[in-house]
C-alpha cells in the first residue's frame, strides 16, 4: 500500500468529484473515468470528456476558491478576520506545512484537470472544426493548469529557471498505466510546455467557429490561448514575446471595456456567461447545479455569507475616489470593527452563482503595457496603462511615466485591476523582491508582515503523500 504516487490520490479525487458532480454543466453530465473502457470514439464522446476536464477544474480546492484566493491572501490585498468560520487559519498565518490539504488539493485535482486533458489531446478522431476545438481547448486547459502549478510550487522563472518545476505528463493514465512516478521538471520546462500548448491550442482552434458547443466566455477560444501565451511570456521575462502574443489579442480578439460606469457595475454583478466579448476572455462556470455553497470563492468574500476575507485598507487606499473600481469594496461592520468586504462577486445570493474569471481583456492591456514600457517603448506603455487606467477613472490625467517609474506603475495598476483575482502573489514573486503583508491589527485573526525572498514558504510544500510514494520527487526545502 506504500507503493502509490500522485495518480493513486488523482484516481480518488475523480472517485470523488464523479460522486459530487451532477448534471447541470454546460449542461452536460461530465465523464471523469479514465479507464481504457471509456474511449473518446465520437465527438459526442469528446464533448463529454471536455466537459469532465472543466469539471475537474471547479473544485473549491483548485479554481472553485483556493488558487484565485491564495493568490491574495499570501499578498498584501486581502487578511483573515479576527471574526471567521475557521478556514484557511494556516494560509493567512503562514503556517502551513508538509502535510499541507490545500496544498494537496491544489495538486491533485490539477493533475486530474490535467489528465482530462490529456485523455482529449491524445484521441485520433478524424479532424473537423469541432474536433480541432475541443483538442485547442484541452491544451489551453492543460497549460493553464501548469501555469498555476510552477507558480504555486516552483521558484519564479525569472529567479532561477533551472530550479525543480513540477511534473510535466502529456500522455492519459490509459497509456502509462496509473502508477507513473515522474521527477520534477525544471522551471523552463514546465513553461516550454505551457507555451506549446499555447501555441497548439491557438493554430487548432479554428476562426471559422464550430457547432459542439456555445462559442461563450465559459469554454477556452483562441484568443483565450493567446492571452495566455501572454502572461506566461511576461512571466518569463520574455518582453518582446509578451507584447507580440497580446498584441494578436487586442487587434484580432473583438474583446473590449466597458465604456461606462453603469455598464461597469452592470457587468460585475453579472452571472452569465459572455457572448459579446465584453472585458472577460475566459471564465468557469458556476450555474445552479454546479456552485460551491459557502465553499466558493465568492462566499468568502461576501459579506451575505461566510465573509472571512478582508480588504487591506492599503489596497483600498490605492483607488481614488473617482475610481468606479472602489465601489467593488464595500464599508461593513464585523465583530463590531469597521473593515472593507470584497463585492467583486455579487451573485452569492444566487442558484446561478458568479463564474470565476481567470482572464479578462483589461489584464491583456496592462501586459501591453509592462512589456512596452520594459522594452524602453515609453509612449505605448504609456497609451496601454491609460486605456485601462482613465477607463476605470475618467478624473486620471493620461500618464507622462517612463523607464521604471512606468513600469512600476503598471505592476500597480495591476494590483487594482485584478485584485482578488488570484494574480497578486506571482506578480511579487516575479519582481523577486521581500514584500510586507499589512498588519490589520486587531481585525485580522494574526499577522505575517514580512515575506522575504528567503522564506521558504513563498513555495506550497510538495504533498506528502507524494513524497511517500515516489522516491523520483524532490521535496521543496524547508517542509
Amino acid at each position: 500500500m506504500k507503493k502509490r504516487n500522485a495518480y493513486i490520490a488523482i484516481l480518488a479525487a475523480m472517485t470523488m468529484t464523479a460522486a459530487s458532480c451532477g448534471k447541470g454543466f454546460l449542461d452536460e453530465e461530465p465523464s471523469l473515468s479514465v479507464s481504457v473502457g471509456s474511449a473518446i470514439l465520437t465527438e459526442g464522446n469528446m464533448l463529454e470528456a471536455m466537459n469532465g476536464a472543466y469539471r475537474a477544474m471547479t473544485p473549491t480546492l483548485l479554481f472553485g476558491r483556493n488558487v484565485p484566493l491564495f493568490g491574495d491572501l499570501l499578498a498584501d490585498n486581502v487578511y483573515l478576520s479576527i471574526s471567521n468560520s475557521n478556514r484557511l487559519v494556516p494560509m493567512n498565518n503562514y503556517t502551513f506545512v508538509g502535510s499541507s490539504a490545500e496544498a494537496a488539493g491544489i495538486w491533485a485535482n490539477a493533475y486530474l484537470a490535467i489528465q482530462q486533458a490529456n485523455r482529449v489531446i491524445s484521441t485520433n478522431l478524424t479532424a473537423s472544426n469541432n474536433v480541432n476545438q475541443m483538442t485547442g481547448e484541452a491544451h489551453a486547459l492543460r497549460a493553464i493548469c501548469y501555469f498555476y502549478l510552477v507558480n504555486y510550487f516552483a521558484k519564479p522563472y525569472a529567479e532561477n529557471p533551472d530550479a525543480d518545476g513540477v511534473p510535466v505528463v502529456t500522455l492519459p493514465a490509459s497509456e502509462t498505466g496509473a502508477l507513473i512516478k515522474p521527477a520534477r521538471n525544471k522551471v523552463r520546462e514546465v513553461y516550454a510546455q505551457i507555451i506549446s500548448d499555447l501555441e497548439k491550442a491557438y493554430e487548432l482552434m479554428p476562426a471559422t467557429g464550430m457547432t459542439i458547443h456555445p462559442n461563450n466566455s465559459n469554454f477556452f477560444s483562441k484568443y483565450a490561448a493567446k492571452a495566455l501565451q501572454a502572461r506566461a511570456y511576461l512571466y518569463m521575462g520574455e518582453w518582446a514575446k509578451a507584447r507580440d502574443a497580446a498584441a494578436i489579442v487586442e487587434k484580432d480578439g473583438g474583446f473590449s471595456l466597458t465604456g461606462t460606469e453603469a455598464a461597469f457595475n452592470t457587468y460585475w454583478g453579472g452571472n452569465v456567461a459572455r457572448t459579446d466579448k465584453l472585458e472577460t476572455i475566459f471564465e468557469l462556470n458556476y450555474n445552479a447545479t454546479a456552485n460551491l455553497g459557502v465553499e466558493g470563492l465568492d462566499a468568502i468574500y461576501s459579506r451575505s455569507a461566510v465573509g472571512d476575507m478582508l480588504v487591506t485598507d492599503e489596497l483600498y487606499n490605492l483607488y481614488a475616489a473617482t475610481d468606479r473600481r472602489r465601489g467593488l469594496i464595500v464599508p461593513g461592520q464585523r465583530g463590531g470593527l469597521d473593515v472593507l468586504y470584497v463585492n467583486k462577486y455579487q451573485n452569492v445570493a444566487n442558484a446561478d452563482r458568479d463564474d470565476v474569471k481567470l482572464l479578462r481583456y483589461a489584464e491583456v492591456l496592462l501586459i501591453l503595457a509592462e512589456s512596452h514600457a520594459r522594452l524602453g517603448n515609453d509612449t505605448e506603455g504609456q497609451k496601454y496603462l491609460d486605456m485601462v487606467a482613465q477607463n476605470r477613472d475618467a478624473a486620471l490625467a493620461g500618464s507622462t511615466l517612463t523607464g521604471q517609474a512606468l513600469v512600476d506603475a503598471v505592476i500597480v495598476e495591476r494590483r487594482k485591476e485584478l485584485a482578488f483575482e488570484g494574480l497578486r502573489l506571482f506578480d511579487l514573486y516575479r519582481q523577486n523582491a521581500t514584500f510586507n503583508r499589512p498588519n490589520m491589527g486587531v481585525k485580522a485573526h494574526s499577522s505575517y508582515v514580512e515575506v522575504k525572498t528567503t522564506d521558504f514558504r513563498r513555495l506550497q510544500p510538495i504533498p506528502e503523500a507524494e513524497l511517500a510514494a515516489n522516491p523520483n520527487m524532490r521535496k521543496n526545502l524547508g517542509y
